[in-house]
């Protein structure tokens, strides 16, 4: 937005421009502090003009695209996020200018990473911002001695992860619902996934998508065997959200998110632990509910985080 040149500045023009202003705080994330909102709101402000699809109160690619870049922004400010380079030059050119009072100093430990609490950034050739995991790496398999140590430890997870679980998902249920009313409601033409993996970053966490192909699958009917397609897993903080089916990953992917939304659909969303098939046999699983009765078992698990027994592959090397 031409004239907006600092923080100052932008209180002052949206004191004028009452409209504008009350359209751009419908942006503003649940957890986001007052200073993390001011700096990405000026980020927006400044960056529209970039964007000439960008009209207020009107929903547009162009406006998904825009905040998602602001909130890769101020991932990458306030979180010490990384992403792809293409992706980092990108916002750096857009938050030229743009001064945060007292930014964080991101420290990381030797291998890069915090010691605690780790999050995955984007690979470079999965842009849209999902953690994609082999599916090795998706069933949390232990190697060497943690396997034989984690033999005699019972798999799924502990009693009290539903209530350690239930505080984030319900700041994800406020983040969706305000999405949801900014894009007009849930309806078949939204971007889903992009609906929700903006929701979940800004809560301050990611989606991890896993990915199957449809034949490699046992115990589907002979007819579907054949069929090619891939299906997709949703999980956000080891918690179970949708699986979808599609003609490749992109499809898979946005059928997985669209069951994911449906989910915030209800007042609330809980989190509890069910029993899911995963590779033939009965597990405990940490699943995302509605208050919707259920007539039907879950699909089965293409991934599982809460593995402790060992495998009968080789150890790794």
């Amino acid at each position: 937005m031409a004239g907006v040149r600092c923080g100052d500045d932008v209180s002052e023009y949206l004191s004028q421009n009452p409209q504008l202003a009350q359209w751009i705080e419908s942006f503003r994330g649940y957890c986001e502090s007052s200073k993390q909102w001011s700096a990405r709101r000026e980020f927006i402000l400044r960056n529209m003009e970039a964007f000439p699809t960008v009209k207020p109160g009107t929903c547009s690619s162009s406006l998904d695209r825009l905040l998602s870049l602001s909130m890769v922004w101020a991932n990458h400010v306030f979180l010490g996020c990384s992403y792809p380079q293409a992706v980092m030059d990108k916002i750096k050119d857009m938050g030229e200018g743009i001064a945060v009072q007292d930014p964080p100093v991101h420290k990381t430990t030797r291998d890069g990473i915090t010691a605690r609490g780790k999050r995955s950034a984007p690979d470079d050739g999965d842009p849209e911002g999902c953690v994609k995991r082999s599916r090795t790496e998706a069933d949390g398999r232990p190697s060497g001695r943690v396997a034989a140590r984690s033999a005699i430890q019972k798999s799924g997870p502990p009693p009290q992860a539903p209530a350690e679980q239930q505080p984030f998902f319900n700041r994800l249920y406020k983040a969706v619902a305000w999405k949801l009313v900014s894009a007009g409601g849930f309806g078949p033409n939204l971007d889903h996934f992009e609906i929700l993996r903006s929701c979940v970053e800004s809560c301050k966490q990611t989606v991890t998508c896993v990915f199957v192909p449809l034949k490699d699958i046992a115990g589907l009917p002979a007819g579907r065997t054949q069929k090619d397609g891939h299906v997709c897993e949703i999980r956000c903080q080891t918690v179970y959200m949708g699986t979808g089916y599609g003609r490749d990953e992109a499809a898979a992917k946005a059928m997985a998110s669209k069951e994911a939304l449906k989910v915030f659909q209800g007042r609330k969303v809980t989190v509890k632990i069910c029993r899911r098939r995963y590779r033939g046999r009965e597990v405990e699983d940490l699943v995302l509910l509605d208050e919707l009765p259920r007539t039907q078992g879950f699909p089965p698990a293409l991934s599982y985080p809460f593995q402790d027994e060992p495998q009968d592959e080789g150890p790794d090397c």
